[in-house]
Formats: structure tokens, C-alpha cells, sequence
């Protein structure tokens, strides 16, 4: 899939005018009928079911608040199937307005920044609920899994649970990772497909409830292993490019510590810098041709990486110094290119400049609690995004190893190190 695209200068990119905020837009059975017509065949060739847990409580026509884990595409199309034929809003990242705003927007999609604090979109699941009586669908993970395992959730989930007052429902798919995991580059395995939709809180719940604990519910249901569910499961996946462009996500060699220098091809990923190989099998499991395994489960290994950022914030050493194509987003009309740029990370947030020294943005490290960032976006590149609801910016970065997957791990663990710092020097201050 790809993204319209125009060339534009910074100080032009500033000049546009600012996005007009339009309220959701009802969606009719048409558009509903549409989707799950469409999303048919992908689901019949998954074999696709779907249990319901308790759903006998949620009463035929009551709005409710849907959350689903995110996987892959093929989560919308089972989204249109399970809750058709009752309307239905999705919420849907900006960036997916480009080019078809009025086609979006007919099916039901709410436009919001990923990452970015939006109280807009607040308002405007507001409106769905008690204006247009429509149900509300939402990724809180916002991305996709890298890794198979649930992704930061926001902490603000029960807050608005309890400012909209509607049921929450929990839409768990299985087999959607295995089927299309991010890293892999869309290319698709043949999995079958399935879905848990189990009624979570009621509104007499949620109002008895604090935020935190509804907060801490909805988390412990978003805690899976898909990797792992595989392996239980005995999950058979043959297909010759299982481990193709592993090395986005395992970007660091266990063995030698080098980092970006591994590359997943076929059914292995090698470390180019000590010659270490290992084998992702049919059931997802990761063997070393020749010494020790270190790691056999692939988020085991995500994990390790975390906790060498982690150690790197610790001793003051992290940083991201990478040259950049930059793309970003001020409208809904296309992408614009500003062109190329330096951009650096550090326990100071990030700081992104244009070659022609017009651009010079400082994007805080307290701003978001996790990163924008995808696997071949748009088939532009990788990517590490981040911005304002004003602007966002899209970065690429140019000749260097896998850096995007380690970006969003020390975004996360500077965000959770300085929220940790903050919280003792008010405890300080109270004493």
C-alpha cells in the first residue's frame, strides 16, 4: 500500500491552513454491508469463527465501547464480520485519511494523532455514543505488535471508560500475528483465524470502579503471547520466508552484542558481525545451527533488548544519531516530503533538523509514553514518527542498521524513568 506524496518546503508545510475539525459522521447499513462484504473472503480463507463470552448482557441496540487487540489488517475485517449489523465507528490514525478523507469518514472512521494528546478525539467518541447511539471500535494499542505481545496501553483507558458510561467489550484475536506479523513485510502465511468478543464491564461496573481499576482489567486482558500461543497450539508454519527481515525486531545479537547487523532471510537470522545463525522452525521456536540457543522464544529476546536500553539510559549512554527523510502530515490531501534531515534521541527527547536549517523541532521525552514507529510504512521505510495534532512528523532513516524497534523500547523507558523521577520528588516535596 502506498501514500500520496508532494514535495513542499518547511516554511510552506507551516503556511497551510490548519485541519478543520468535522464531527463523525453517521454510518449508514450500506457502508457497514460494504465492509463485511468486503472482508469476506480474507475470513473464509482463514477459516474464521468467533466465541462470545457474556455477550447475552449487552441489550440489542446499546452503544458500547469495543477494544481489540491489533495484529495485522486482517482486525477490521474481523471488526466489520462480529459486529455487523449494528453501526459502528473505528478509530483510525490521521495518516489513514490521506487522499480518501470522504471515503473514511462515509465507513465510520475517527481520525486522532497516534501518540499524541487529544482530547478532540475524546469529544468526538463522545458524540458517537450519546448523538449518532453508534458503537466505538478502538485499537489501545494504537500500533501494531512488533514482538506478538500486548504493546503499552495508555493510562488515561480508565478514565474514559468512565467519562463515556457505556459497556466495554474485549475483541482477543488469535492467529491474526501468525498470520501477518509486522516484521515480515505483508507477506502472508496460511493460519487460520479466530476471535474471542467477551463482555467486559457493564456501566453500573464501570461507574462502582476507579479509573485504575478499570484501568488494570482491561490490561490484564490485554496480556497475550502470540508466539507462545502458536507453540501451545502447534501452529504449523512452513512457508520458506517465516523469518524474512526478523532482524527488524531482533535487531541486537545476543552472542556478540553487536546491534543492527543481523538479517533475517528465509527461514534463518544471522548476526553479519560474529556469523551466529539461528532458525526460526515451523512452530516459532528459535534454534542456533551451531553453539548455545540464547534465546528460543522470540519475545524473550525483544525482552533482552529492552533491558540493555534500559541499562543504557541508566549510565547516560543511549543515543540515536541517525540521518533522515523527512515526511509529514499537516492535512488530510497527501504526505508531504520536506526532505532530507538529522535526527537524535536521547534521555532528552528527540530533536529533528532539516538540512536547510529551517526546520529545528524538539520533541519532549515526557510527551507520549511510547512511539510512533512502523515497519516498511507506506513502503517508504521504516519509520519513527512523532509531532503535535498540528503536525506530525514521519523520519526514515538512511544508511544505518535496524534502529526503529530499539526508538520505541527507549522512548518507553525514558518516558517510565522520568515519570519515576517526577513521582519521588513530589513525595520528596510533601516530606
Amino acid at each position: 500500500m502506498k501514500i500520496k506524496v508532494k514535495e513542499k518546503s518547511y516554511p510552506e508545510l507551516l503556511a497551510l491552513p490548519e485541519r478543520k475539525h468535522k464531527k463523525p459522521a453517521h454510518q449508514n447499513l450500506f457502508w457497514r454491508t460494504l465492509l463485511r462484504i468486503v472482508s469476506a473472503p480474507d475470513l473464509m480463507a482463514t477459516h474464521f469463527r468467533c466465541k462470545k463470552i457474556g455477550m447475552e448482557k449487552l441489550e440489542k441496540h446499546r452503544p458500547a465501547l469495543y477494544l481489540m487487540n491489533h495484529s495485522s489488517f486482517i482486525d477490521l475485517e474481523i471488526a466489520a464480520r462480529v459486529l455487523y449489523p449494528h453501526p459502528f465507528h473505528i478509530v483510525c490514525t490521521t495518516d489513514g485519511f490521506v487522499g480518501k478523507n470522504w471515503l473514511m469518514r462515509a465507513i465510520g472512521c475517527v481520525p486522532t494523532t497516534k501518540f499524541v494528546s487529544d482530547l478532540q478525539l475524546v469529544r468526538d467518541m463522545s458524540y458517537c455514543f450519546r448523538k449518532l447511539k453508534s458503537s466505538v471500535l478502538m485499537f489501545p494499542e494504537a500500533g501494531y505488535s512488533f514482538d506478538g505481545t500486548a504493546t503499552t496501553l495508555p493510562e488515561s483507558l480508565g478514565k474514559c471508560a468512565k467519562l463515556f458510561g457505556v459497556p466495554v467489550v474485549m475483541i482477543r484475536t488469535f492467529g491474526a500475528f501468525s498470520r501477518d506479523p509486522l516484521y515480515n513485510n505483508l507477506q502472508r502465511r496460511r493460519v487460520s483465524v479466530s476471535a474471542e468478543m467477551e463482555y467486559l464491564l457493564s456501566p453500573e461496573e464501570i461507574k462502582e470502579k476507579s479509573a485504575e481499576e478499570i484501568t488494570r482489567i482491561i490490561e490484564q486482558k490485554f496480556s497475550f503471547d502470540n508466539f507462545r500461543w502458536q507453540q501451545e497450539n502447534h501452529v504449523k508454519i512452513d512457508e520458506k520466508f517465516r523469518a524474512d527481515h526478523l532482524n527488524r525486531l531482533l535487531y541486537k545479537c545476543p552472542t556478540c552484542h553487536a546491534e543492527g547487523k543481523t538479517q533475517g532471510e528465509g527461514t534463518t537470522l544471522t548476526c553479519h558481525a560474529c556469523g551466529k545463525v539461528w532458525e526460526l522452525d515451523e512452530y516459532g521456536f528459535l534454534h542456533a545451527t551451531e553453539g548455545e540457543t540464547e534465546f528460543s522464544h522470540v519475545p524473550d529476546w525483544f525482552a533482552w533488548q529492552r533491558e540493555c536500553v534500559k541499562k543504557e539510559i541508566a549510565n547516560g549512554c543511549y543515543l540515536l544519531d541517525v540521518d533522515v527523510e523527512i515526511y509529514a502530515l499537516a492535512d488530510t490531501k497527501c504526505l508531504y516530503h520536506v526532505g532530507k534531515g538529522h535526527l537524535t534521541h536521547s534521555k532528552s527527547g528527540f530533536h529533528l533538523t532539516d538540512e536547510k536549517g529551517e526546520l529545528d523541532y524538539v520533541h519532549k521525552p515526557t510527551a507520549s509514553y511510547t512511539l510512533n514507529s512502523d515497519f516498511n510504512w507506506y513502503e517508504l521505510g521504516d519509520v519513527i514518527s512523532f509531532g503535535t495534532s498540528r503536525l506530525l512528523y514521519y523520519c526514515i532513516p538512511q544508511n544505518t542498521g535496524d534502529c526503529v524497534a530499539k526508538a520505541r523500547l527507549a522512548t518507553e523507558e525514558i518516558y517510565k524513568t522520568l515519570r519515576e523521577e517526577q513521582r519521588k520528588k513530589r513525595l520528596a516535596a510533601k516530606e
